[in-house]
């Protein structure tokens, strides 16, 4: 009688499921080593060209599954995942870069960009300057021969100007021809206009946010329609040791089937939302791309078919900032965290005072994502933490 070997039978097991399972799920493929047939294929296959496999960390049938999807949700050719939306910014910052390249971001850029700008872009010997996103003049002022990199955001971070995207776009390439355009597209999410139709080179996306849903993934996606530009950023990408892991794409592949609805029942909850905020009296201004009056309306109005569930609260001068802090303690629905997108409703106070250099401010204003709940729930959450304003 053979003596048995479990292990080598349990690890080597010929048992391969039959094909022609369908699903609407795609399936969870997880793997760091994959196999192949013999040395020939291990040196014919090249994983940035996305039709085979060679290593976990480089795409598997699941990652490969939702950059397709997202390419097509972008209007894209080519997409790369990366760990965060704040990963993905920083591969093309990294990628594009090099010292005594300059940089140009928008005055109402994300935060964490500014803070890589003045740091490790400034300690690598790459300058920048911030320009005002509502003034393509302000932009063409401010492009030299060493601008290599251009980012946009639409809307801008917290205080939501809708910039001249077209304008921006038309000021660079008569500008400077050899600078690249990247366009922060979280926000518009591939749904409220179409971003590769404007000229831009690409954009990234924090998956966290509208394709996930859930408020429980952290991922980011770069894309582009330039073959030549995939390649220099999947180098980098492959250099950096970017991944993510198979049970987040899963997360991510399940949200985009009800993305749509989901940016649209946000957004018209967001501007009910936003029509009561008009009406408080202690309100003096919502920030909305979608309402009339709010910076950059008209552009918004030029570009986009939806505007997403994010709105931005000023006061009434004199109003203490510790008052608004106060009455954001006292909300009972809304709750207290970074990020948006998700099903439940987000509120955060911010300080303008450091976060403009172009347009400074000295207030304190109130940023709300509105997530799934009802908005007649919302409206008098905010009535009731309002009342001490």
């Amino acid at each position: 009688m053979s003596e048995r070997q479990p292990a080598a039978e349990l690890i080597h097991h010929a048992y391969q499921p039959p094909a022609g399972f369908a699903s609407p799920a795609v399936a969870v493929h997880k793997g760091s080593s994959i196999f192949f047939e013999n040395v020939a294929a291990l040196k014919r296959v090249r994983w940035a060209d996305r039709d085979a496999y060679t290593y976990g960390l480089h795409g598997t049938p699941s990652t490969f599954a939702l950059e397709a999807r997202l390419a097509t949700l972008e209007g894209a050719e080519h997409v790369l995942l990366a760990p965060s939306g704040l990963a993905a910014l920083n591969l093309v910052n990294h990628s594009l870069l090099k010292s005594g390249d300059q940089l140009l971001i928008p005055d109402n850029v994300y935060g964490p960009s500014r803070n890589s700008a003045r740091h490790e872009l400034a300690a690598w010997g790459i300058a920048h300057a911030v320009y005002d996103p509502l003034d393509p003049a302000d932009l063409a002022a401010k492009l030299t021969p060493a601008t290599r990199l251009v980012w946009l955001e639409a809307p801008g971070s917290i205080t939501l100007e809708f910039p001249d995207l077209l304008g921006l776009i038309a000021a660079v390439r008569a500008g400077a021809p050899q600078a690249l355009v990247a366009l922060d597209n979280t926000w518009g999410a591939g749904l409220a206009f179409d971003a590769f139709a404007l000229g831009v080179d690409l954009t990234i996306h924090a998956l966290t946010k509208y394709p996930s849903g859930g408020g429980d993934v952290l991922m980011g996606s770069v894309a582009t329609r330039d073959r030549a530009l995939f390649e220099r950023l999947a180098a980098t990408h492959g250099r950096s040791g970017l991944g993510v892991g198979g049970n987040d794409v899963e997360l991510v592949l399940r949200g985009l089937a009800s993305l749509p609805l989901r940016y649209a029942a946000q957004d018209a909850a967001a501007r009910q939302v936003a029509a009561w905020a008009q009406q408080h009296p202690a309100v003096a201004q919502v920030l909305h791309p979608a309402l009339p009056g709010s910076p950059g309306h008209v552009h918004w109005k030029q570009l986009c078919r939806a505007a997403a569930g994010l709105l931005t609260l000023r006061f009434q001068p004199g109003t203490p900032g510790a008052r608004i802090e106060a009455a954001v303690d006292a909300l009972r629905v809304f709750r207290l965290a970074w990020s948006w997108g998700g099903p439940v409703s987000l509120a955060v106070p911010y300080d303008l005072t450091h976060l403009r250099s172009v347009n400074r401010s000295e207030e304190t204003v109130l940023r709300l994502a509105i997530g799934l709940e009802e908005p007649e729930v919302l409206i008098a959450d905010l009535a009731q933490a309002f009342e001490g304003l």
